[in-house]
């Protein structure tokens, strides 16, 4: 209780001295420090009205403690107590900064060949009806489907406010146990579908020097080789520096393209720069498609059994249908708990 206390006194300080010091008027003119000021304001503000509430109830429980007239709701105040220092404790987790970002989706067939393209196809339908579902607007930026309907990969852009804290739990290995429609011996058969999330970056957080890029252009095909149109539109980005590579031919204009392949690179490049400042983050782009194997996944959705099993927090779903049309949340709801468990332990704050 007294750390609590202690903790709470913190942010009283805290918050007084940021909001002072948003008044002053050398902060009010500098610009940038303003902005900089006003963010940590803004994340003080919820901590801070929870501390005054973790107060009040503790000044509550203890009047209670001590009146015989009220001993009767000592159970239900300290409950109440508990929640508000639970609340209060996950409140001053650090935020991921890219929470709030639209989001680049890439998803890519694994092993299993023209199965897993399949897959791929079921998937990219998958995380676009939970787009739908959460309100967010989705676009494919480009694709490079196979003869059977799927697709070898495929890019979205899925746009709306805390886009990224929704789908960073999609990244990773997907693994599907089913007979496939090209199995004639009704064998069950096991392939693999990668899905990559990255924030997408605003122009001015990854500066792109024209110098770095290499850009081809070239004839666009579909599947099978066949061409699609009789023009050079197809374009492709190489940034030197780094070897990273962006194609995008689902546009007819050259110009479209390009603008789309400069999108995608500087989601790639700033994944990069994150994995530089932080070997250890677990949403990495590179952790997130790992090599395409059977045994690394996030998930198996099991066919036979009508189920979906996430392997990081150990949640089966018996509604395999309803997962594929899009109905996430609870494994959502379940990886952000988690997430803020371990982030408590982490710093010291065991939950309760």
């Amino acid at each position: 209780m007294a750390a609590m206390e202690d903790l709470v006194q913190e942010l009283d300080r805290s918050y007084q001295e940021t909001h002072e010091r948003l008044s002053d008027p050398a902060v009010y003119n500098d610009h940038r420090e303003a902005a900089e000021v006003g963010r940590r304001l803004k994340e003080l503000e919820e901590p801070h009205r929870l501390g005054h509430e973790w107060r009040a109830a503790r000044g509550d429980l203890d009047a209670a403690r001590s009146d015989d007239d009220l001993r009767e709701l000592v159970p239900e105040l300290e409950e109440r107590l508990d929640r508000i220092e639970e609340e209060l404790k996950l409140a001053l987790v650090e935020k991921d900064p890219n929470d709030a970002k639209d989001v680049i989706v890439e998803v890519r067939q694994g092993e299993g060949g023209d199965e897993a393209a399949i897959w791929a196809g079921d998937l990219v339908r998958m995380l676009t009806r939970y787009a739908e579902r959460r309100g967010f607007r989705s676009e494919v930026l480009g694709s490079s489907p196979n003869d059977t309907g799927g697709y070898k990969e495929i890019t979205l852009a899925v746009k709306g406010k805390g886009a990224y804290s929704v789908f960073k739990w999609e990244g990773g290995v997907h693994r599907v146990q089913r007979v496939p429609v090209t199995e004639s011996q009704g064998r069950i058969h096991t392939s693999t579908a990668t899905v990559a999330v990255m924030p997408e970056a605003e122009e001015v957080e990854v500066e792109i020097d024209p110098n770095d890029l290499k850009i081809d252009v070239y004839r666009s095909t579909g599947p099978g080789g066949q061409s699609v149109n009789t023009t050079d539109s197809a374009v492709r980005v190489t940034h030197v520096p780094t070897g990273l590579v962006v194609a995008m031919q689902d546009e007819k204009s050259q110009l479209q393209n390009k603008t789309k392949a400069l999108r995608v690179l500087r989601a790639r490049l700033l994944e990069l720069e994150r994995r530089r400042q932080d070997e250890e983050l677990s949403a990495t782009r590179r952790s997130q498609v790992g090599r395409g194997e059977r045994a690394e996944k996030i998930r198996t959705y099991n066919y036979p059994g009508n189920r979906v099993t996430d392997h990081r927090v150990n949640l089966t779903i018996k509604r395999l249908d309803r997962i594929l049309d899009g109905e996430l949340d609870e494994f959502t709801e379940a990886l952000i708990a988690d997430d803020s468990r371990q982030a408590l332990e982490a710093a010291g704050a065991p939950a309760a």
